[in-house]
């Protein structure tokens, strides 16, 4: 019985590995295929444009050659990506057979925060199809190896590099490509850029018969990506950091008022997206833990913050997908250097990670009660299937007396997902969140509204705003008699 047992124990975890790599090989294609779905948007706007009369043709002569900028766009936003690729190295055996592998869940992907100004919500995180990343199972390694910073999802997380210490990495670092043949040195295997011309890469996993047809709501998500990337390494972004992530290290800061450098106070940063935040936290003197669970978002960031030698080592041009509300084609076409610090010379405190996989997984495990100091949520919680399992957890993880600072809105991700028979998503007012939060053993200390964008163009003609819940929350102490 017991032999049976074990047997469909590996058999039930060789499945998940296969439908994680699937997964996976669809984040990487969408990724792969930026340049291609670019280059349609492109040619569309040239047919556009050929079937105006000529009288009107007369009136936009600069268009042609507005249509050759947005190409030489694509292709330094795809020499950035395919740079990103070549130093991702997977978790997981990319080669393996998953043609077989059937999960009624590989088209559901989580939605992130990601609205642009076209539109309301665009998602942007992928789910895991085992709903779990790098430690999902492994959450006790995750808490124990906080000395490091992640370079790809796994659950071994490598040192922090010094200045240094960095290797060198492909291209000329400021973005300045004058031709295409130094994309084709870091990348490869048929994997074409705007102009057609082919990347090559030594990665086995790159190889296209392993790259699978991705929907564009796929390459979508890549899009919003390099939009977020502008929100949390751009000096660009830095009006939208200082209304979100600067009142929650003001709070920390006020909260933890002496730190001790021997022994810092731990803080959890769950949805911690591209690890701008989970960064600052740690330059403030915490042990500072991000948790993400979009591998969109965990190849990016361990990018940046591994990969990076200077400030403004890349230049990419975040806007150029949307030829809606543009003041001028210059606001429309205008570069973003990123990233606009040097993450391994920021002074971060010794214990900074980032942990990948699903926030409940990771993090709902017995070694995890009572290990954190504070947790951080900015733009997170209403990414829950079930909010109320989320402040359950928190309250959990917390220590006695540790406080949970949240930053956002109420956008619950999951409130359109029709037709998926199994899942859910619970809707809760903020009332009743504050209530379900008090129930759990939460005390309010602060509370504010503050006005704020997410990921939006500064430029635009169209700005969505959110009046975001902003609040500190102590949980109680056990009163013993």
């Amino acid at each position: 019985m017991e032999i049976e047992e074990d047997e469909e124990r590996r058999r039930q975890r060789k499945l998940e590995e296969a439908l994680e790599v699937k997964s996976l090989r669809r984040i990487i294609s969408a990724y792969l295929n930026y340049p291609e779905a670019a280059e349609e948007d492109v040619r569309r706007y040239e047919k556009s444009f050929k079937k105006l009369p000529p009288a009107h043709k007369a009136l936009l002569p600069h268009y042609p050659s507005k249509f050759q900028n947005l190409r030489r766009c694509i292709s330094l936003n795809s020499y950035f990506i395919f740079t990103m690729l070549q130093a991702f190295e997977p978790p997981l055996d990319m080669s393996q057979d998953v043609d077989g592998c059937k999960d009624p869940h590989l088209e559901n992907f989580e939605h992130g925060h990601c609205h642009s100004e076209e539109r309301n919500a665009s998602s942007c995180q992928s789910a895991s199809t085992s709903g779990r990343m790098c430690c999902s199972n492994h959450a006790q390694a995750c808490s124990q190896e906080k000395s490091n910073i992640m370079s790809n999802p796994t659950t071994e997380l490598q040192e922090v590099k010094s200045e240094q210490q960095h290797e060198p990495i492909f291209g000329s670092g400021a973005g300045e490509v004058e031709n295409n043949n130094e994309i084709a040195e870091c990348c490869s295997n048929d994997v074409a850029d705007s102009n057609g011309n082919a990347f090559s890469s030594p990665h086995d996993w790159l190889d296209p018969s392993l790259q699978l047809n991705v929907p564009l709501v796929d390459v979508d998500k890549v899009r919003c990506i390099i939009r977020n990337i502008v929100r949390d390494w751009a000096a660009e972004g830095e009006k939208e950091r200082n209304q979100c992530y600067k009142p929650i290290l003001e709070e920390l800061d006020a909260q933890f008022p002496n730190r001790s450098k021997e022994s810092p106070p731990a803080c959890l940063v769950p949805g911690a997206g591209l690890g701008r935040l989970a960064l600052e936290i740690s330059c403030l003197g915490f042990i500072s833990q991000g948790n993400e669970f979009s591998y969109y978002m965990m190849i990016c960031s361990s990018f940046i913050l591994n990969h990076t030698e200077t400030t403004g080592q890349w230049t990419i041009y975040p806007w150029i997908h949307s030829n809606c509300n543009s003041l001028s084609d210059n606001d429309q076409l205008r570069p973003v250097l990123i990233p606009d610090i040097h993450p391994a010379s920021a002074g971060i405190t010794e214990g900074f990670s980032m942990c990948g996989g699903d926030f409940v997984e990771v993090y709902n495990d017995s070694s995890q009660i009572g290990v954190w100091d504070a947790v951080v949520t900015c733009f997170f919680i209403d990414t829950a299937h079930n909010i109320i399992e989320y402040i359950e957890i928190i309250s959990r993880i917390l220590k006695e007396g540790g406080v949970w600072i949240n930053f956002g809105p109420l956008l619950y991700h999951f409130a359109d997902m029709y037709g998926q028979e199994d899942d859910m998503s619970i809707e809760l007012s903020l009332e009743d969140v504050k209530k379900i939060a008090f129930h759990y053993g939460f005390e309010l200390e602060k509370e504010q509204t503050i006005e704020t964008t997410y990921t939006t163009n500064p430029r635009s003609m169209m700005q969505n705003h959110y009046h975001a819940a902003f609040w500190t929350m102590r949980k109680k102490r056990t009163t013993t008699t």
